[in-house]
């Protein structure tokens, strides 16, 4: 009886840890789901020519940086404003923004999450350069919002 005992209890124990392993395995990719779809919709509005679609992908306060090589061969960081680039994507242009995203690598710890995605940005047919984006990202009231992009630009090895 001792044996039955001991063997149910173990069962017990062993799939209620792998339930709860299944539970947190799921509400992760619900998670990276969430930050993906608000990465989505930048570019989805960037494409469209939308600034409001733009505007709320961002946290307040948010902020973008570009580190390239200069026609010189120098190391540059160029800052930008979210409220400048939001202006340039609402601004009309004749020809479609089109950054297209190859890969994507979340991490996600509680309310943090970063974004790694490599790149190439068109512009209509042409591809314009290529690199990579880092996202640093805030789980707010009002869902996931991106904090800062940083990228790299190049043109030479893209996809």
């Amino acid at each position: 009886m001792k044996k039955i005992f001991l063997l149910h209890l173990l069962l017990v124990l062993v799939f209620s840890s792998f339930a709860q392993e299944v539970t947190e395995v799921k509400e992760n990719q619900s998670e990276e789901k969430a930050v993906r779809t608000v990465v989505e919709s930048l570019f989805d509005g960037m494409r469209a020519g939308d600034s409001t679609m733009v505007r709320n992908c961002f946290h307040k306060g948010a902020s973008m940086q570009t580190a390239f090589t200069d026609k010189k061969g120098e190391p540059r960081l160029d800052t930008g404003t979210v409220d400048g680039f939001c202006e340039a994507v609402g601004t009309p242009h004749d020809q479609v923004w089109d950054e297209r995203i190859w890969s994507y690598d979340i991490k996600i710890d509680g309310l943090m999450a970063s974004v790694w995605t490599e790149y190439s940005f068109y512009i209509g047919d042409r591809k314009s350069h290529c690199g990579v984006n880092a996202f640093l990202m805030f789980k707010s009231k009002d869902g996931w919002k991106i904090l800062n992009i940083m990228d790299t630009r190049t043109r030479e090895g893209c996809r």
